[in-house]
């Protein structure tokens, strides 16, 4: 019987954080990608070349020096000028027309293996619904060969009109997305593959290609893939220090933070496992602004995220659980990128309803642009919306001191890699193509 008790008081001192803690995430997790095709995939990223209009690149909207994203609530895609922050509307009849529906995604570890869905709202995922390996917004039209979902995420911003694509009237690439998704990708391939440098590296790099004629869309694809899956790759934060092992790695706030994690905050519950996802979608109830992401009968700009997707009506307003290492380093957060510190996302999360009574719209990073400001909150009006979006909360409020808040914002800095800002390859200083480099 005292030995009993003895267990027994042992289990209670024990931290929850010990019990509930992820194990260390290792190579083994992530895929392995080819060298030589992360090198192409390093410079088609930060080629305009893949866009319609040749002035917008993958990297213009995840850089190097702003942790791969853009450092805005809602982007500026093509049309615009400069970057990150900086990043203007463009003038006359280049300018742009809307502002990208939702903010950046990181790119951080979308490598790992155990990745099955991607996008905010869940519209790419593993599955062979089509018989293609994928459920996307290509459906069937998809192309055969794409070697990860990565790879397969990847062709979606090319022929995006807001994104990188262009209107119909201004390019091939945008007409040809005009009738239907896949006629734009051989054109693409095509601008690729014509450029010498570009066709010599596919063929040294493929096994399965012996000219540049045999250059497709899917090996862009896969090139960019392997380039995001290694380049991305970083798991060397103080918390994973301590979880090899290291119980020095965290400082006594960052420990505590954690301690709340994966304790009474109720965090891991979402942020679960190795890569802190569950992968799946949950509604915060995040304040509403910008266009949003539609469906064809939406009659007001508002984003019912993954129902757009399932088409269930138990899934609105949910978004896909973001990957948590390097956080630190992609503000703004949320889907719409509402807040723009970590201890605003922390404290919404803590108490949605209450967060979003309180959210004031200037915490929106939204660069000015005149012609869009009445539409830039206009969902803000439709009063049944709000009240639809209020009632839909995943999550139950959790009240926590201040200085609780604080110790969990020291947890979220500490999942920055010691050698996140000083990555593999980094950003190129030319391209193939000779067109500028953001």
């Amino acid at each position: 019987m005292n030995r009993l008790l003895h267990i027994l008081a042992l289990c209670i001192a024990l931290p929850v954080s010990a019990a509930d803690l992820p194990r260390p995430l290792t190579d083994d997790d992530f895929i392995a990608f080819d060298p030589q095709k992360a090198k192409i995939g390093q410079l088609l990223f930060y080629d305009k070349i893949l866009s319609g209009n040749r002035n917008i690149s993958c990297g213009t909207c995840h850089h190097h020096d702003l942790g791969g994203t853009d450092g805005l609530s809602l982007g500026i895609g093509e049309g615009g000028e400069g970057l990150g922050p900086k990043r203007t509307a463009g003038v006359g009849e280049d300018r742009i027309e809307k502002r990208i529906p939702r903010n950046a995604p990181a790119l951080w570890n979308l490598g790992a293996k155990n990745i099955e869905v991607l996008f905010h709202d869940g519209r790419l995922s593993e599955s062979d619904i089509f018989g293609n390996g994928f459920n996307s917004p290509a459906e069937e039209w998809l192309p055969e060969g794409l070697e990860t979902i990565l790879a397969a995420q990847a062709l979606f911003p090319l022929t995006a009109r807001f994104e990188m694509a262009g209107a119909p009237k201004e390019n091939e690439v945008g007409g040809a997305i005009n009738d239907r998704i896949d006629n734009a990708w051989p054109i693409i391939a095509l601008a690729v593959r014509t450029i010498p440098d570009y066709g010599l590296m596919f063929v040294k790099a493929f096994d399965d290609i012996n000219t540049p004629e045999d250059v497709e869309i899917v090996d862009i694809a896969n090139a960019l893939a392997a380039f995001m899956g290694t380049e991305w790759k970083n798991f060397d934060s103080s918390f994973d220090l301590f979880l090899a092992g290291d119980e020095t790695a965290l400082t006594p706030a960052a420990k505590a933070g954690m301690d709340l994690f994966y304790g009474d905050a109720g965090c891991a519950s979402c942020h679960a496992g190795p890569l802190m996802s569950d992968q799946k979608f949950h509604a915060l109830a995040l304040p509403a602004f910008g266009p949003g992401k539609t469906r064809r009968f939406d009659p007001q700009p508002r984003d019912v995220g993954f129902m757009g997707e399932s088409d269930r009506l138990e899934d609105a307003y949910r978004f896909r659980t973001p990957m948590l290492r390097n956080v630190a380093l992609t503000a703004p957060y949320g889907h719409n990128g509402a807040y723009p510190t970590l201890e605003g996302i922390v404290r919404h999360h803590l108490d949605p309803i209450t967060a979003i009574d309180r959210w004031d719209r200037d915490l929106a990073n939204l660069p000015s642009v005149p012609w869009l400001e009445r539409a830039d909150f206009a969902v803000q009006y439709d009063t049944r919306e709000m009240v639809r979006q209020r009632r839909k909360v995943d999550i139950t409020p959790v009240q926590i001191s201040d200085s609780e808040v604080a110790n969990l914002v020291a947890f979220l800095e500490s999942l920055t890699g010691k050698t996140a800002n000083s990555l593999p390859l980094g950003r190129p200083e030319t391209v193939p193509s000779g067109l500028t480099v953001d």
